[in-house]
């Protein structure tokens, strides 16, 4: 049975990439476009058709790369009206080198590759090793790892691409030690990525969503609207309920299964085993890896805040701490302190004595060749967004959303919700949701208003939590990569958890647009969700029986 299985998903695949051939062939007689808005599938129902595609794709066929690029070629000829030559230029000169082009791409492209060093370093030095005997040694149980993964993903979170893959290299050594899948390591540190960063007033993203308002009350609204974050909230309580309950299900179950019973933390492939190395110095500490990574924290701390202007005296003065972070870049602070990390990181393992310039450099290759991965799938799906925002794919959403806000007052918090985790699903892009969504709400309520404090959490959860189920995701993907894990196997191992997150949230919305209290609905919400955890697991007691 099992190569039955791996042979439906090349047919299908090979199907798809004939039917793109056979359009590119028929473009050959289709006149191009003069101008992108005046083409026939601009702002239609057509411009999601290239997201709804590769995502298809990619959990059909397990296979990511071809996926993404099939979704672009799909794109880039709606877009110009099957022209052979305006496909052509759009996929690679607006999607590909655009998106390589831009500033703050690169800069986090740069960012993961020196993470990729750091972790290099780290475990080559040793300090991953003695943190593994260290954590062995003081904790003993797979839900004490699990845990303890969930607790320094919280602590981080100033942002979500630093905390996928910094969580990520300092908990595989941990989980890996108590059969803990990768499949599930990947889920928690996804899950206390951009969950925890949408409710915390400093980080990058409360940044991005203050930036909507005007009139510098934008944290304020921020900060009011956490308490109705449902999807955010109920994330962090499904997470630790599954830890401690032990309620695995769906795919997750048997992966986790398969780790306990059979040591096998992949269950599958293993798209990092090449980029992995068993050598590392036995006299490494876990001070070599506590110190770096405390390193690497403060610094891109500082960096954020420098590119927010902390440090730079205006009219006077200089900026206070908040509205530095308000106006920071998260590609540039992410980028700057973890340059400076590594700089430090070498030093130290240099005058350690723990590795030789050699070894250090020998590190810098293997560190870019872990994220390689991360890094083309990122560039791919990147380019993915690029082609459905040439289509009006956003213009398109925001129509629906205007045309509706008119009736179902009571409701609307939940239709919002709903159509941001399309939204967001379709693109890959929470801060993209936040563009599109939280004007039209804003412009909808004012903020005095306790329905549009609603709304607009909901903006933001509806965006997470189509984020979080997206395969094309940059936050999924460097979850993925965190925790070494199979892009697809984390997306489809991940999704019932999520879906039934996104479940009882819109329910929960719906009881928040007529109660309109915040504390009481959590509290309904907190225990709905801990209400369906039980019957789930209590289901998928008696189907084992």
């Amino acid at each position: 049975m099992e190569p039955t299985t791996r042979r439906n998903p090349r047919v299908v695949l090979i199907m798809a990439i004939l039917a793109v051939v056979l359009l590119v062939v028929a473009a050959l007689t289709t006149a191009p476009s003069a101008d992108a808005e005046t083409s026939r599938f601009y702002n239609t129902i057509w411009s999601l058709l290239p997201p709804v595609i590769a995502i298809t794709l990619a959990l059909v066929t397990k296979e990511v790369y071809s996926s993404l690029f099939i979704g672009i070629v799909t794109g880039a000829l709606l877009y110009s009206d099957f022209s052979f030559e305006g496909t052509l230029t759009h996929a690679f000169s607006d999607g590909v080198v655009s998106v390589l082009s831009d500033s703050y791409n690169v800069g986090i492209l740069v960012f993961l590759v020196i993470l990729g060093v750091m972790v290099a370093l780290m475990n080559r030095a040793g300090g991953s090793a003695a943190f593994g005997r260290w954590a062995q040694a003081n904790i003993k149980t797979r839900v004490g790892a699990q845990l303890a993964t969930i607790a320094l993903g919280v602590f981080i979170f100033i942002d979500d691409y630093f905390n996928c893959l910094t969580v990520g290299s300092v908990m595989r050594p941990l989980t890996d030690k108590h059969n803990v899948s990768r499949a599930k390591l990947s889920y928690l540190i996804d899950a206390t990525a951009a969950p925890v960063c949408i409710i915390a007033p400093i980080s990058s993203w409360a940044a991005a969503v203050s930036s909507y308002v005007e009139e510098g009350s934008g944290l304020t609204l921020f900060i009011n609207a956490i308490p109705y974050n449902y999807y955010a909230l109920l994330t962090i309580v499904m997470m630790i309920a599954l830890v401690v309950m032990k309620a695995d299900f769906g795919p997750m179950h048997r992966y986790e299964m398969n780790a306990v019973n059979n040591g096998d933390l992949f269950s599958g492939n293993n798209p990092y085993a090449n980029a992995s190395d068993d050598e590392f110095n036995p006299n490494g500490r876990v001070i070599d890896l506590v110190l770096p990574v405390v390193f690497l924290i403060i610094c891109c701390v500082v960096g954020m805040l420098y590119s927010g202007g902390f440090f730079t005296v205006d009219s006077g003065c200089y900026m206070d701490f908040v509205t530095a972070f308000s106006w920071c870049d998260a590609s540039v602070g992410l980028m700057l302190g973890s340059a400076f990390a590594l700089v430090f990181t070498l030093i130290y393992y240099l005058c350690r004595k723990l590795m030789s310039f050699d070894e250090v450099m020998g590190c810098v290759p293997e560190g870019f060749k872990a994220m390689v991965p991360a890094i083309l799938i990122l560039t791919f799906a990147w380019s993915l967004k690029a082609m459905t925002d040439s289509l009006g794919a956003g213009d398109y959403v925001a129509a629906l959303v205007n045309s509706s806000a008119a009736g179902f007052k009571s409701f609307l918090p939940a239709i919002v919700f709903l159509i941001g985790c399309f939204l967001a699903f379709a693109t890959g892009t929470s801060w993209g949701t936040f563009g599109i969504l939280i004007p039209i709400t804003l412009a909808v309520f004012p903020l005095t208003d306790p329905l549009g404090i609603i709304c607009v959490s909901a903006c933001m959860a509806g965006a997470v939590c189509g984020d979080h189920c997206s395969p094309i995701s940059d936050t999924t993907i460097m979850a993925s990569a965190g925790g070494q894990c199979d892009h697809v196997v984390h997306v489809s191992t991940q999704l019932p958890y999520a879906l039934t997150t996104a479940a009882v949230s819109f329910v929960s919305y719906i009881i928040a647009g007529f109660v309109r209290n915040a504390w009481i609905c959590l509290a309904i919400a907190i225990v709905l969700m801990l209400a369906t955890l039980a019957v789930i697991k209590r289901t998928s007691a008696n189907k084992a029986a």
